[in-house]
């Protein structure tokens, strides 16, 4: 398959699919809990999944697709070609401030990132990647990362780690955060990833993301010499939820050996 086409309707059907959401905004919203007050799902999240499911099956028909929303395939496997949506990452964001959430797309052929795509619907920031062309912001190729110091380094963490849990030692991160310039929490992974991609933060962790949060960032993190991976620095598993660490290539290794793993 042509990927430069494949591209184009990719970037056709995103770009479409924030045009449903804005419109939205002005319409009934329906909230349901998920798992927790924290987690949330809105009719617009499945309205839009299913918009994907529809248009890639109408277009791509031997294509196949996983979603957050459960609205495509069931995926055991990453055999051929699979899109991998989370039609809003920061739904919360989404329902409470209107900006600060994404659309993001992996596209993988036999388990390989091809294409990657974070679409912030608010600003009309595309953030895209095809495999081995490089990675591009609104069709302008982004530079590779140069390297950072982690005392001039601007981390993603969310708050929640830096309490007593279950996860990782709070410990280690308060002494992260005390050595970085700065830290920041965005409420979205993909959003988050977008940032350290183009070099607006150097780094980011979460310790249960899905493959929705992040096939599509790490297509693109290839493409700037972002490195990623699991707390061991093991490529993420596509069928589990884990934790998730993307970082400056100056800081990747030490970040995991000396804060992250217990």
């Amino acid at each position: 398959m042509n990927h430069q086409l494949l591209d184009e309707a990719a970037q056709k059907l995103i770009r479409q699919a924030g045009e449903r959401i804005k419109d939205s905004l002005h319409k009934q919203m329906t909230v349901t809990e998920k798992t927790s007050s924290s987690d949330l799902v809105t009719n617009i999240d499945i309205e839009t999944e299913q918009f994907f499911v529809d248009q890639v099956s109408k277009q791509f028909p031997e294509h196949r697709l996983l979603g957050e929303e459960g609205s495509g395939d069931v995926i055991t496997s990453f055999d051929g070609y699979v899109w991998i949506v989370d039609p809003i990452d920061g739904t919360t964001n989404f329902i409470n401030q209107q900006r600060n959430f994404c659309i993001t797309v992996g596209i993988y052929k036999d388990g390989i990132g091809e294409l990657g795509y974070i679409y912030q619907v608010m600003t009309g920031e595309m953030i895209s990647a095809i495999r081995g062309q490089g990675a591009f912001q609104n069709g302008v190729k982004l530079h590779p990362l140069t390297p950072v110091a982690f005392e001039d380094s601007l981390i993603g963490v969310n708050a929640s780690w830096v309490a007593p849990n279950r996860h990782i030692d709070h410990e280690r991160v308060a002494r992260l955060i005390k050595r970085v310039r700065g830290t920041r929490s965005y409420g979205s992974a993909a959003l988050e990833i977008s940032y350290v991609v183009t070099g607006r933060l150097d780094a980011y962790f979460s310790m249960r993301l899905s493959a929705w949060d992040v096939a599509g960032g790490m297509v693109i993190a290839n493409e700037v010499g972002a490195l990623s991976g699991t707390l061991g620095g093991a490529p993420f598993d596509l069928l589990k939820k884990q934790p998730f660490v993307i970082a400056n290539p100056a800081l990747f290794e030490e970040l995991i050996k000396d804060y992250l793993v217990k």
